[in-house]
């Protein structure tokens, strides 16, 4: 009979432990002239990796290379680290704010997976999360229900993976006169969003819209995004590249043609078990772009990895990751079908931000509405949104849209021009994701008037109409 032992826990322990050895910050500006060191000493926790890494992430810092260890209890790490210009970090206040949030992070930090009850809603703001199967349009009626409540969207964001789709939203309620948003009127939200999500599903598919916590940055956001999107099992068709020498002997996933093997950028992964020290050693080699390391651990932690030592770094635009993870229970051993899916969680959690196609950055006055109106005309225009992030500073509303025609095919001149016509005197900028080429429109003024069309009156009326019923199931 085979037995099992499970690490023992103890909360107040860990606590104790935190209390007695907090986490030393130390920022070196000397050792490099490049780049910058953050070396964090602290007593480990699972998820400590993850905290550090994000409270660099929402700092907008580059991390370029960095070395783990964590065993015996003890983390010792050290991150390389740049602005978003590719600066050394010498500005003193960003410098005290990369040591108080590591330092403090596990205090102020909330639960990201905590949810509200509907008898627990009393603030004049309401957050959603909604994933289901993606289709062309969704953002649109989304946005056209909320406006139809009278809500009005503070921010959002939303990915597009392997045919779903995950969003949060964020609302605050504009119909009534009221502080607060009560359990009837959240109640009345949801559900409508409800009936939006499910016209297009089936029974047996899945799909969901709950209230959840407010995020307090935006990488919390991105982090419950992965989750969303994990449970929503986007992953089941994911494929890395396999290679075809002793280097590139990675797990198979799809193979990867010898010819292609030096060009490919796509994501591999190579698994390998270590008997010694009971260690599976992970292997990840990808094209190399921010947030990488942020979406990788992000995954490793969600699926009770305990990452013991690691080394990550680049070369030219390709990016290497090493991992020597444990599982949190304490087994050792990883069947076939286990790796499997942990190569293919990893690769979906890289692909997840790799949008191509164009990138629409949007800037004008915030008013109530506006993303009905931007992502109806993205519709009408036949676009299709694969990824969402927009926001509000002062009385401006800023958002960037990743947009393809619905043929999946890259989005004409023709096309961008009507668009650019349309939304009628906000500064627009369009880039080509993964090339050089930038376009840039502006207008001497801002009109927030909307254009009229006998179309625009006619959708808008018959959109009014269709979020009073609920599909018919057979």
């Amino acid at each position: 009979m085979d037995i099992t032992y499970t690490p023992y826990a103890d909360r107040e322990f860990e606590v104790l432990m935190e209390r007695i050895h907090p986490p030393r910050v130390c920022i070196d500006n000397d050792s490099y002239p490049d780049c910058t060191l953050v070396k964090v000493d602290s007593a480990n926790k699972h998820g400590m990796l993850l905290e550090i890494v994000q409270v660099l992430t929402d700092l907008d810092i580059v991390i370029s290379k960095s070395y783990i260890s964590s065993d015996g209890g003890w983390l010792m790490d050290v991150f390389h680290v740049t602005d978003h210009h590719g600066n050394k970090i010498t500005d003193e206040s960003l410098m005290y704010r990369i040591q108080w949030g590591i330092c403090e992070s596990r205090k102020l930090r909330p639960s990201i997976n905590q949810e509200l009850c509907l008898t627990k809603v009393s603030t004049d703001q309401m957050t959603l999360e909604i994933s289901g199967i993606d289709r062309p349009g969704l953002m649109s009626e989304m946005s056209a229900a909320l406006t139809q409540l009278g809500c009005h969207v503070l921010s959002a964001v939303a990915w597009t993976h392997n045919g779903r789709a995950a969003c949060i939203i964020c609302i605050e309620d504009t119909s009534k006169t009221g502080l607060h948003i009560d359990s009837t009127r959240a109640s009345q939200v949801q559900s409508q969003l409800e009936n939006v999500i499910e016209a297009h599903h089936h029974d047996n598919e899945l799909r969901s819209v709950k209230l959840a916590s407010p995020s307090t940055g935006q990488t919390d956001s991105e982090r419950r995004l992965h989750q969303l999107m994990a449970a929503d099992r986007d992953h089941g068709e994911c494929c890395s590249c396999s290679g075809v020498d002793e280097l590139d002997d990675l797990y198979v996933l799809s193979p990867c043609c010898k010819e292609q093997k030096k060009k490919c950028d796509a994501m591999h992964v190579r698994m390998e078990s270590c008997k010694e020290n009971g260690y599976l050693i992970i292997t990840m080699r990808s094209r190399d772009r921010p947030k990488l390391l942020f979406d990788t651990v992000c995954a490793l932690t969600d699926l009770q990895c305990i990452v013991h030592h690691a080394a990550v770094g680049s070369s030219g635009s390709t990016a290497f990751q090493e991992y020597y993870v444990t599982r949190k229970s304490g087994t050792t051993q990883y069947s076939e079908a286990e790796k499997h899916r942990v190569a293919q969680c990893l690769t979906a959690a890289v692909e997840r931000r790799n949008s191509q196609g164009l990138r629409l950055d949007i800037c004008t006055r915030n008013r109530t509405g506006l993303l009905s109106d931007v992502t109806r005309m993205f519709r009408e225009n036949g676009l299709s949104i694969t990824r969402v992030e927009i926001g509000i500073r002062g009385e401006e509303a800023l958002g960037t849209f990743y947009i393809k025609e619905t043929s999946g095919e890259d989005v004409s001149p023709r096309t961008l021009e009507r668009v650019r016509q349309e939304f009628g005197g906000a500064g627009i900028v369009v880039k080509r994701i993964f090339s050089n080429e930038t376009f840039e429109y502006e207008a001497s003024a801002i009109e927030d008037r909307s254009r009229f069309s006998l179309g625009n009156m006619l959708w808008s009326q018959l959109e009014r109409l269709a979020y009073n019923f609920r599909p018919i199931r057979s």
